[in-house]
């Protein structure tokens, strides 16, 4: 399929070199928390970063609709909507400091600023993966059938997490298997091989797949609930002095979901700009929409920042990055960076947290901005 044709997957090859370079840079003296215009100061222009993806394109919607003016006006700023054709890149951006927000998973909010030493707030829980991940066999019916295979994935990426809690779930190891990187461009052909016999893949590659001769669906992130989530992350020290910035953006994204999924004439015409600004087709980009959850309600997002639940699936995410060197190679323990939820609940060293869940704004959307 060709790159044009297909809304961008996002993957993580690139995080432990980039919380190692980050790293280095604090080691030198440079540090990666100075925002966009320097962190920690009150301004009035902002640079939002973002990259495609399902679950991302409703920004793109905004901004080309003037949702992100409208808002952005209503507070006296100016919001720019920066997209970077590369998602890795866009979170690097960001941890360096050339942006002030970035659209991107709770996971690589953590592995890539958080890791890298920039305080990053999640004011916007947006959506989370639907079954848009799934592990596709040949000759199996079940998740035990992968034992003793080969497997190929993206290593490192959420395709690897995904892989990781199938196999938890079904009382088995990574190290039952073995994996072998692969492209997710070189997805589909490889899975056409006779050789490949096991993948873990997202769509649209994923549906496609699906489709071959003999292949079989044994679990899709439908299982895990929450546990791929793409979120608004911004810069704390930039939230902190000008909270505006995050009333504006939960009032743009908020808007936007009420027009996407109310189901009329201008539903339909939001979806078709977004998938024309991914590159795709409508009825590809529905379908990758129907196996995404979107928080479309803000009181469902905060409720959501405020549950059991997003401590008990975040502790997955960092016991698995952790276990995976994506901490950096600064990291001793799990532990070594601190995340922060509503009521004062911490996981991790509370004396250096670098990710903080803050339903603050979702709040405010909630009751009227």
């Amino acid at each position: 399929m060709n790159r044009t044709e297909r809304v961008s997957r996002r993957s993580i090859l690139k995080l432990a070199s980039a919380a190692s370079v980050s790293l280095a840079l604090q080691a030198c003296g440079q540090s990666s928390t100075q925002g966009a215009g320097g962190a920690g100061s009150k301004k009035t222009d902002f640079q939002i970063g973002w990259s495609i993806y399902t679950g991302f394109m409703p920004w793109y919607y905004a901004n080309k609709a003037g949702i992100v003016a409208k808002w952005a006006k209503k507070y006296g700023i100016t919001i720019t909507m920066v997209q970077v054709n590369d998602y890795i890149e866009s979170i690097n951006q960001y941890t360096a400091g050339k942006l002030d927000g970035v659209a991107a998973t709770t996971m690589d909010a953590l592995t890539i600023p958080a890791a890298g030493g920039r305080d990053t707030s999640v004011i916007i829980i947006g959506d989370y993966s639907n079954g848009n991940d799934g592990i596709v066999l040949k000759n199996g019916k079940a998740v035990k059938d992968i034992a003793g295979r080969t497997v190929n994935l993206v290593e490192l990426s959420v395709s690897h997490y995904l892989l990781a809690r199938a196999l938890e779930t079904n009382g088995m190891k990574l190290t039952d298997i073995k994996t072998i990187n692969t492209s997710d461009a070189d997805m589909i052909s490889a899975f056409a091989t006779p050789e490949v016999t096991a993948v873990a893949a997202w769509n649209p590659q994923l549906a496609q797949i699906r489709k071959e001769p003999g292949a079989v669906e044994v679990f899709t992130s439908a299982q895990i609930p929450n546990e791929i989530l793409d979120c608004m992350n911004v810069s704390t020290d930039v939230l902190k002095a000008n909270p505006d910035l995050g009333k504006a953006l939960a009032g743009i994204w908020y808007e936007t979901m009420a027009i996407i999924h109310k189901g009329d004439a201008k539903a339909d015409e939001a979806i078709a700009q977004m998938a024309q600004g991914a590159g795709t087709k409508p009825e590809s980009l529905r379908e990758q929409m129907a196996t995404t959850y979107f928080y479309v309600n803000a009181s469902d997002a905060a409720a959501y920042a405020e549950s059991p639940d997003l401590l008990t699936v975040t502790d997955r995410v960092r016991q698995f990055s952790f276990s995976k060197g994506l901490f950096g190679p600064q990291a001793r323990s799990v532990d070594a960076i601190g995340i922060a939820f509503p009521g004062g609940k911490t996981l991790g060293d509370k004396d250096q947290v670098k990710l903080r869940f803050d339903p603050t704004y979702m709040k405010m959307a909630a009751t009227g901005l």
